[in-house]
């Protein structure tokens, strides 16, 4: 005989052996026992979740010969015939293939003959909400008044799309997805009957990859079996099959998210391509990472509820002490936008990355985004400010270089902040091209001197050395321009400027398009691009 699959060959045969819908299974062996059973029922829920195999378990049980606690015995013929398919008492139909009004109008036709054997003729209509509304038209009348040996049950995943008459005259039964304990335990079970080597955190992880079913738990335990055929299966196994990544990697890629490591974090996206991982499945497991570091910030007694080990558990703690709790909502925030234009796209590594760059650089959220998300990231920049300041050091972030703090103030290069000898006491001397530089170098101190008012018009000048070792502010508004071009708010400036560096700079300002049609008149090497806390060096 050819191989059968795991959840083909362990498919429950008698209620009990139903896990994880118990409030299912209860009411209706209740009703067969007291012999009330419905015309109809509607089975909801997930794949995977157990609606066929309940509703052809139903189907025997009301047929049995010889029913046992309102379960059948599976020993008697109408068991039998069902069990192998043979019955004429037992009809499915798949509405997806069979969603016309003439295959409506044929089931309408049967019903009107008795069944020839056993109690009940069942009609299982699979994905029925995939009916058209003819369909549903042409069942309506025969769903309302059935013969009394006739039963409807009718399993679907979408049951928004059913209409309104054809539920009110069913019994509904919401199947829920089953828990990562049951599931571990049935496959546990199935695993010591197919004698299999299986670990015990291996078993844990494909519980958790099927979400709920326990059909996918089958399927993704048959697919890393037959991998390491003959072989242990290991937890490292399972992740190899299934393209997923070690929770190790997540602790590693949110440190250098939360320290603005963007170059490291792209680097680490680069090792879990080459590994072959699905990027996909690399993005929701990212997302539950982070959604257990949330619950563990906001309570450390929920090793129940995290599903993860004891030394996982530690890890975590550990790991949520170090970051802000508002910090990993907006991380959750953007990559849940990121799975759901991952699933579909074609450039899924991009889409990673970009997501990388909003996080290491929140100065980098765009207008496109949400306002809540744009609130977030202004936030982390304020936060960004304020941890560089009571450490006297500012981001200077170039391109690749991931954001990594430079303090200016410690380079021996770099003037002494305008401290005098006896020498040059009593007069100021002129800025030097070296002095330029010291002053681009520090601006960001310059800016935090200066008055809140004269603070908000330098936001987002570019800063250069110009000719005549001059200091050239470049404005894309004219009125900030013309804010400068006034001789007390340009000598205010110069002023702070010179009690920085010790020597005198003159300030020109000028608006960058006419810049750029002047390209002669200024020499410029470099540019300090400042948008609210950071900072970026940009070669011309």
């Amino acid at each position: 005989m050819s191989y059968q699959a795991l959840y083909r060959k362990w498919r429950p045969s008698e209620f009990d052996e139903v896990k994880g819908q118990d409030h299912i299974v209860t009411t209706l062996r209740n009703q067969i026992k007291a012999d009330r059973i419905g015309h109809a029922y509607l089975f909801c829920g997930t794949r995977g979740t157990g609606k066929t195999t309940v509703a052809k378990i139903f189907a025997k049980a009301v047929n049995c010969l010889h029913p046992v606690d309102g379960s059948p015995c599976n020993e008697c013929e109408m068991c039998k015939a069902i069990n192998a398919q043979t019955s004429m008492n037992v009809i499915e139909i798949d509405a997806a293939s069979n969603n016309g009004v003439d295959n409506i109008r044929e089931i309408r036709d049967e019903v009107t003959y008795s069944p020839t054997e056993g109690k009940y003729k069942v009609y299982i209509i699979d994905e029925v909400h995939m009916l058209s509304i003819g369909a549903f038209n042409a069942l309506l009348k025969t769903l309302e008044e059935p013969p009394s040996y006739v039963i409807f049950i009718l399993a679907t995943t979408e049951a928004a799309k059913i209409p309104i008459t054809i539920l009110s005259r069913c019994q509904r039964y919401d199947f829920k997805r089953i828990t990562i304990d049951t599931i571990a335990g049935r496959l546990t079970e199935l695993i010591g009957r197919e004698n299999l080597d299986v670990e015990d955190k291996a078993v844990r992880y494909i519980a958790r990859a099927a979400d709920g079913s326990m059909r996918d738990a089958l399927s993704l335990l048959d697919q890393c079996v037959a991998f390491y055929l003959g072989q242990r299966l290991t937890y490292d196994n399972v992740l190899d099959v299934l393209g997923a990544v070690d929770t190790s990697v997540f602790s590693r890629l949110l440190r250098c998210i939360d320290a603005g490591r963007f170059t490291e974090a792209v680097r680490l996206l680069e090792e879990v391509v080459i590994q072959g991982r699905e990027l996909t499945q690399f993005v929701t497991d990212f997302i539950w990472y982070l959604r257990n570091l949330l619950l563990v910030q906001g309570s450390g007694d929920l090793e129940d509820i995290l599903d993860i080990s004891s030394e996982n558990l530690a890890a975590l703690q550990e790991e949520a002490q170090k970051i802000d709790n508002g910090r990993v909502m907006r991380y959750i925030r953007v990559f849940s936008e990121l799975s759901g234009q991952i699933r579909y796209s074609s450039q899924k590594r991009v889409l990673i990355e970009v997501a990388l760059v909003r996080l290491c650089q929140p100065s980098m959220e765009g207008r496109d985004a949400s306002l809540e998300n744009q609130l977030a990231a202004l936030s982390e920049r304020l936060e960004n400010l304020e941890r560089h300041m009571a450490q006297g050091t500012f981001m200077a972030g170039s391109p690749g270089s991931g954001g990594v703090a430079q303090d200016y103030s410690l380079d021996p290069s770099l003037p002494d902040r305008g401290i005098q000898t006896e020498e040059n006491a009593g007069k100021t001397l002129d800025a030097a091209p070296e002095d330029l530089k010291a002053v681009i170098g520090q601006w960001g101190r310059i800016i935090s001197d200066v008055p809140v008012s004269m603070g908000i018009m330098l936001k987002n000048a570019q800063v250069a050395a110009g000719k005549d070792n001059t200091l050239v502010l470049g404005f894309n508004e004219s009125m900030n321009k013309a804010y400068f071009d006034q001789e007390e708010h340009r000598a205010a400036l110069e002023k702070v400027i010179e009690s920085r560096v010790g020597k005198h700079v003159q300030v020109v300002s000028t608006l960058i398009r006419e810049q750029e049609k002047q390209e002669n008149d200024f020499f410029i090497p470099s540019k300090v691009n400042l948008s609210g806390v950071d900072f970026t060096f940009e070669d011309e």
